[in-house]
């Protein structure tokens, strides 16, 4: 292992985003003055807490994950259920029709264009085609996701990640070894489970954990959904905004298809430069816009059936679907391609439920959104029978001469709603991604105080430009970006189905009687549309695949790599005995101030510190080891938030920190994390002493007690005790509180990694390129955590992995 120092300290990680003091890091010292009154108050308010408590030892001591004991000091309380009174359910769902159904709702803009390709051959397979768009939208959207998929919510946050840490919750399939005892404390982690534990969920469970294949694949599978969700991202703006374009060739012949790409493209870039700013500036007219949307499509489509041809709603009877492959076999499972657009952004009922509540989805979508789409599409079904020829463009043929400008403004406008929705979903996505150890370091912005999901991520919003631009100039038409969508659309559900699967087996623990019907009906159902976009491969469908390969392939080489060196840190961490020996250096000195250590580690001291120490033989008077932590849940409550150990020998005031994070945490900038450790620290330095020191008078005043000694004299023992606990609290207090006033020096543990000698040439091409290649190409670990140059030290140190 090869060693070096720099005089910059970092981490690797990039999970979480820190934000330092207010005033760029530099508080003054009014503010301490009057953090130290109110911190006064909190002793006096904890004294009298724990005097009223009759403490256990045994409840106390417990071996742990921190290695001997550890405190976590935290105002434990149930997680209430989103349960909401009716207006603000129904005022969310009038919003979530802005959020959810943009994608959805702009699908029959081009639906039956990408279905029938080759033109329409039977009048009646029209009937067929909307008896299939009629039962998958009823089946998919309305009962799967509607009524099944959004019960297997993560604490009220949905997608295919909170699916996964849902999974990982219940059975220990995590790969990196970072499981601590005390994370079940959280009050948002363990959920309600039946008492009647069934022995096929044990058994599902005990095979999971006992096999490394299934843990790999469960991840693999998760870094594939979220791979085609940002693919999703991709695709949704390019045929959303052609599509709505495209409709204005009805009003004028001036307007070509290279026009209408390149007035597409001007678009596209106009919405991907204004992402910046946030959706929260225009996101209020969301929902009316989309209200407007299904009124129209809705309101034309009972126009269009009682107009042309009423005998369509024939369609409710699946022989009509019987009678269409009948009639075109190969070509009718080809079409079916096409049809699968109806159900484009269905992931998205799910993946948005955290902002929204399971009941408000759900009503907006049995209310406004199915009864509208059904109506649309019966409505140009049956304007399509009397016009054959019109398929290319039924959407803007079918539309009153009357309502043609009107409509295309708010085609145009629900287009771009669609395209925002998706871009925002995919930031999201990339975020929970981060904090899973899957995506390497980028810079994410919180764009909203009021929204806490709204985030923005300059890379990728740059990236996802320059992709929709190439995929919109070069397909230029619907059909090839249909192809293309609907494999992104499919493969996501089916992997939703897989785990959903799994959770009514081992979670939910349902009847195998029902869990067998939804893999039949479902399954087969998905597999044959699964089936049908991937013949389409070489016409469009290729490209999604591709995404997925490349998103595929940086996720996997980052987390990686980011298990080997967690592997790494946990076998070379620093023994408690070797820590004593550091400490009885008599060259060992100490300097004034307080000191954050970053490491990843949560299980001991890492191994940077010694190389840190055999270089620069001195310490802060007050120091902290901190490692930031993503637990397998949306989000960790503030007081539940830090998780204190204090290491021997005592008199070296070294603490070990492990700060615990939600998939969803966003950091609040009117908390600074360091004012926040830091009053966390003064908290449990105070509670330790007291009730060690209780526990050790209670045992003493037990065997007085058994001596019948008198009253009085252990009244006055018990004052004098007590004093002697106040004094021993306020010397150790004000310790830290000096050591704050000092400074604040955040030291950061840089580590570059190396294949080790002797290692495999995909091992070398792995870490040695692909790894230091990304590290070196994106963000600085101290631009992720927004630590203030002037109080940053970085020490570097080498790996061989």
């Amino acid at each position: 292992m090869s060693n070096r120092v720099s005089g910059i300290i970092g981490t690797s990680s990039g999970e979480l985003v820190m934000e330092d003091s207010n005033n760029n890091g530099i508080e003054t010292d009014d503010d301490r003055d009057h953090d130290e009154e109110v911190h006064s108050h909190d002793h006096d308010d904890h004294r009298r807490g724990l005097q009223g408590k009759k403490v256990s030892w045994q409840k106390l001591r417990r071996h742990d994950s921190l290695d001997i004991e550890s405190r976590s000091f935290s105002a434990h309380h149930s997680h209430a259920s989103k349960g909401k009174e009716w207006p603000v359910i129904l005022h969310l769902a009038f919003q979530s029709i802005g959020i959810v159904y943009g994608d959805i709702g702009t699908s029959p803009l081009y639906v039956y264009a990408s279905t029938f390709t080759g033109g329409i051959q039977h009048n009646d397979d029209i009937l067929g085609v909307l008896s299939l768009i009629f039962y998958t939208i009823t089946l998919i959207p309305l009962i799967k996701y509607v009524f099944i998929v959004l019960r297997a919510n993560d604490n009220g946050d949905g997608g295919t990640f909170a699916l996964y840490s849902l999974i990982c919750r219940y059975a220990k399939v995590g790969l990196i070894p970072s499981q601590q005892a005390e994370d079940r404390e959280v009050s948002n982690f363990q959920l309600e489970l039946p008492n009647n534990r069934l022995k096929r969920a044990s058994k599902v469970k005990s095979l999971l954990e006992n096999s490394r294949f299934a843990k790999i694949f469960l991840l693999f599978a998760t870094m594939l959904g979220t791979s085609m969700v940002i693919g999703d991202g991709v695709l949704t703006p390019c045929i959303s905004v052609l599509s709505a374009v495209g409709g204005i060739k009805e009003a004028t012949s001036v307007m070509t298809e290279d026009r209408i790409v390149w007035v597409s493209v001007a678009i596209l870039i106009c919405l991907f430069m204004v992402q910046r700013f946030g959706t929260d500036k225009v996101g209020y007219s969301f929902a009316p816009i989309i209200c407007v949307w299904f009124a129209f499509i809705g309101g034309i489509g009972v126009y269009n059936f009682i107009k042309y041809d009423p005998t369509v709603i024939k369609a409710l009877n699946p022989k009509y679907i019987i009678d269409y492959f009948k009639r075109n076999k190969k070509d009718a499972w080809i079409s079916l391609g096409g049809v699968v657009l109806a159900i484009t952004g269905t992931e998205a009922l799910f993946a948005d439920v955290g902002h929204f509540t399971v009941r408000s989805i759900q009503i907006s979508m049995c209310c406004v959104t199915y009864p509208s789409l059904i109506l649309a599409y019966g409505g140009q079904a049956s304007f399509l029978r009397k016009h054959n020829d019109l398929v290319e463009d039924t959407f803007f043929k079918s539309i009153p001469d009357s309502l043609y400008w009107p409509v295309f403004v708010v085609a145009v406008m629900a287009a771009i709603i669609a395209s925002q929705a998706m871009i925002s979903g995919t930031f999201s996505i990339i975020q929970q991604s981060l904090a899973l150890g899957c995506f390497p370091r980028v810079k994410i912005v919180h764009t909203s105080a009021k929204y806490e999901g709204q985030v923005y991520i300059p890379e990728v919003n740059y990236l996802l430009m320059l992709a929709c631009i190439g995929v919109t100039a070069g397909f230029k038409n619907t059909t090839k970006i249909g192809n293309a969508y609907g494999i992104a659309v499919v493969f996501v559900m089916t992997l939703t189905s897989s785990f959903l699967v799994l959770i009514m087996i081992m979670i939910w623990k349902t009847n195998i009687l029902l869990v067998i019907p939804f893999i039949v009906i479902i399954g087969s159902v998905e597999f044959l549309y699964l089936s049908s976009v991937l013949y389409k491969f070489d016409q469009g469908g290729y490209l999604p695949l591709a995404f997925a390969a490349v998103l595929m392939f940086i996720m996997y080489v980052w987390n990686n790599v980011y298990r080997r060196k967690y592997h790494y840190e946990l076998e070379h961490k620093i023994s408690p005995e070797k820590l004593k020996e550091i400490a009885a250096n008599t060259n060992f000195s100490r300097l004034p101030g307080l000191a954050m250590f970053y490491s990843e580690l949560v299980q001991g001291i890492p191994p940077i510190f010694k190389h840190y120490m055999e270089n620069v033989p001195a310490v802060h008077s007050v120091l902290v080891f901190v490692s930031i932590k993503s637990l397998p849940i949306s989000k960790v409550p503030m007081e539940e938030r830090f998780l204190f150990r204090r290491v021997d020998p005592k008199e070296l005031f070294v603490f070990r920190c492990v700060a615990r994070y939600g998939y969803n945490d966003v950091r609040n900038e009117q908390e600074p994390f360091e004012k926040m450790l830091i009053e966390k620290l003064k908290e449990f330095t105070y509670e330790n002493i007291w009730l060690t020191q209780k526990m050790v008078q209670n045992d003493e005043s037990h065997k007085e007690h058994e001596l019948d000694h008198g009253g009085s004299e252990r009244e006055v023992s018990k004052q004098i005790d007590e004093g002697r606990i106040q004094e021993i609290v306020e010397k150790e207090t004000e310790i830290i509180d000096q050591a704050w006033r000092a400074g604040v020096v955040h030291l950061m543990g840089e580590t570059e990694v190396i294949a080790g000698k002797g290692a495999r040439i995909w091992k070398k091409i792995l870490i040695d390129y692909a790894y230091t290649f990304m590290k070196r190409n994106l963000r600085q670990s101290d631009k992720v955590f927004d630590i203030p140059h002037q109080r940053m030290l970085k020490v570097g140190m080498t790996y061989e992995l």
